[in-house]
C-alpha cells in the first residue's frame, strides 16, 4: 500500500498518447524501446517503483509538451521475453500535477510533481451512490454493439463500481482528449457522468436517440 510519505518529488514519466492510468486500476504495458527498457530497470531499483503515465500534447508551434496532469502506477508485474522486451503491469497509485520537467542524463523523461491536489487517490475505494447499473449496462451494450467490441459481460455486471468505471475509462476507444478529461474528473461520480456523455455522443453520431438520464 502506497502512502503519502512514500511518494517521491521526482518520477520517471512515460508519455503515451491514448494511454490512461487511474488509481486502483491496472495497466499492462509492452516495453521495447531502449529508453523505456532503461526506465523500467531504474524503476525496479527504487523503493517506490513508481512510473508516471502521462499524455503528450503538441503545441501550435509543433513542440511536444506534456499534459499538466498524469497518474503514477506502481510496478507490480514484470516478465522478460527471450528477445529482451518487458511485459509489465502498473497498479494505479495517485494522480499528480507536473511542476516542471527535470533535465538530466537519463534517456527517458522525468518530472518534478505535486501530489497534493489528489490526496483522495490514496484513500479507500470511491463510491457512486447515484450509479444505476442496469441502465448503465444497457447503454454500454449499445455502445459496444455500435463499435463491434466484445467483452466479458458477466465480469462487468459483477465488478465494483469504481473498478468498472475506471477500467472502462482506460479500455474504451475514446480520443486522447476525452481520456484526459476522464483522468482529470475530480470524483468517480464526475468520471461516470463524463463517460456517459461520451458514450451518448458516440451513439447519437450513429443515429441512436435514446440516452441515459
Amino acid at each position: 500500500m502506497i502512502t503519502a510519505a512514500d511518494l517521491p518529488d521526482t518520477i520517471p514519466v512515460f508519455p503515451l498518447p491514448g494511454a490512461l492510468m487511474l488509481p486502483r486500476a491496472r495497466l499492462p504495458l509492452h516495453i521495447f524501446e531502449p529508453r523505456y527498457l532503461a526506465m523500467i530497470e531504474d524503476c525496479m531499483k527504487t523503493k517506490h517503483r513508481l512510473i508516471g503515465m502521462i499524455q503528450p500534447r503538441e503545441t501550435p508551434g509543433g513542440e511536444k509538451r506534456l499534459q499538466a496532469i498524469g497518474c503514477a502506477g506502481r510496478l507490480t508485474g514484470f516478465s522478460e521475453t527471450e528477445d529482451g522486451r518487458y511485459m509489465v503491469t502498473l497498479s494505479g497509485a495517485s494522480r499528480f500535477r507536473v511542476k516542471e520537467e527535470v533535465q538530466g542524463f537519463t534517456p527517458y523523461r522525468r518530472c518534478l510533481v505535486d501530489w497534493a491536489p489528489f490526496g483522495r487517490d490514496l484513500g479507500p475505494t470511491e463510491e457512486d451512490p447515484g450509479f444505476r447499473r442496469a441502465e448503465f449496462m444497457s447503454l454500454l451494450g449499445r455502445y459496444f454493439t455500435r463499435l463491434e467490441l466484445s467483452t466479458d459481460w458477466n465480469s462487468l455486471r459483477e465488478a465494483e463500481v469504481e473498478l468498472l468505471i475506471n477500467s472502462l475509462s482506460m479500455l474504451c476507444p475514446f480520443t486522447p482528449e476525452d481520456k484526459q478529461a476522464l483522468l482529470e474528473a475530480p470524483t468517480l461520480v464526475t468520471r461516470r457522468e463524463t463517460m456517459v456523455t461520451l458514450i451518448e455522443f458516440a451513439l447519437r453520431g450513429s443515429g441512436e436517440e435514446e440516452i441515459l438520464q
